[in-house]
């Protein structure tokens, strides 16, 4: 028995080859009941689509682009897994292509690769999501693009991101809550728009706690575990060092422990880490991380289903869409005790 066709569903579903083509393009205009006859049919003879018939037939090639520019392998695994999930289920391929915030040729090389792949529209994480001039291109030009993490919520493009400022603001309410009076944080990329949400929370909690926002409690970390590693050493070295440090990211708190366990500090006992991301790292190190846990893979699936809508015209429900993320709690924060003498003043 040859390969079933689109002609064989039609005729099994008892509709036009036109019906089945918007049941397959996951088009509304379709009713339910015809739906279910449609899919039931393509189940029972195992009916595969052709990306390249689909694409001739509708004028698109039915692949959405994810362009990335960021060091932390665990958040673009984590992107990928959420936009594939949307990807297949819309039967898309999906293009994952690695790009430099900093390139001057990023809009050009974007529109070469829209022409070449022939992409129907593209995911942009941040930074890329900041690049105010590469992404006023891709309007210019016309692409279909959602934004991930745009630090700009102001801006009227699709975007998907999450309430970075307020739960930043309620993880330092819960190291207040703890006892802890000096909180020390590490500030993530300053080219990270969104990242910097993270610092105005961590201020907004502090005023919420009546606690004085300390210049000397801050540092400007690079989102990676060295730059953890650095401004943790730099924080407990001064005269009057936190008993608690709140990163802007996971990688950034491992490097806090690592600089606290180098001083042979006793872990929360001594010093309470936190981070943001809530990455695999989060619950491999010892002790394990309290962190803010982001819903990656959720937005990234969140903001494949916008763009798919707007490949297909649909009514515009909602362009612009929070995901919430949470509090975990671990073992690496607990109420602040007396430091022993051999690490005050290190």
């Amino acid at each position: 028995m040859g390969r079933a066709t689109i002609d064989d569903v039609a005729r099994l579903a008892k509709v036009s080859i036109k019906t089945v083509s918007r049941v397959l393009n996951r088009e509304k205009n379709v009713r339910p009941e015809t739906r279910e006859r449609v899919e039931r049919a393509i189940k029972a003879l195992h009916y595969e689509p052709n990306p390249s018939a689909r694409g001739l037939a509708g004028r698109r090639a039915f692949v959405i682009g994810l362009l990335y520019d960021n060091p932390s392998a665990s958040y673009v695994t984590s992107i990928q897994a959420g936009a594939l999930s949307a990807c297949r289920a819309a039967q898309y391929e999906l293009l994952i292509h690695p790009c430099s915030y900093r390139d001057r040729q990023l809009a050009e090389d974007i529109r070469r690769l829209h022409r070449q792949s022939k992409a129907d529209g593209f995911l942009i994480t941040p930074p890329l999501s900041d690049v105010e001039s590469f992404i006023a291109d891709l309007e210019a030009n016309g692409v279909p693009f959602v934004l991930i993490s745009p630090g700009d919520r102001s801006r009227k493009s699709r975007s998907v991101f999450t309430n970075d400022r307020p739960v930043c603001a309620e993880m330092v309410r819960h190291l207040a809550g703890l006892g802890h009076r000096r909180i020390a944080f590490i500030k993530g990329h300053p080219d990270h728009k969104a990242v910097g949400e993270r610092y105005l929370g961590y201020r907004d909690g502090l005023r919420s706690c009546e606690l004085k926002l300390d210049r000397e409690l801050v540092r400007q970390g690079l989102n990676t575990f060295e730059s953890g590693v650095s401004c943790a050493r730099e924080l407990l070295a001064t005269t009057s060092p936190p008993s608690a440090i709140f990163a802007a990211n996971d990688e950034m708190a491992a490097g806090a422990l690592r600089a606290a366990l180098e001083l042979g500090m006793r872990l929360p006992n001594e010093l309470s880490v936190a981070g943001f991301d809530d990455i695999p790292l989060a619950s491999q190190t010892y002790p394990s991380l309290t962190t803010i846990s982001q819903p990656m893979g959720a937005m990234a699936e969140q903001a494949s289903r916008l763009l798919l809508s707007q490949l297909r015209a649909e009514p515009e429900n909602q362009e612009l869409i929070e995901l919430p993320s949470l509090i975990r709690l671990r073992e690496s924060t607990a109420p602040p005790k007396a430091r022993s003498r051999r690490h005050a003043g290190r």
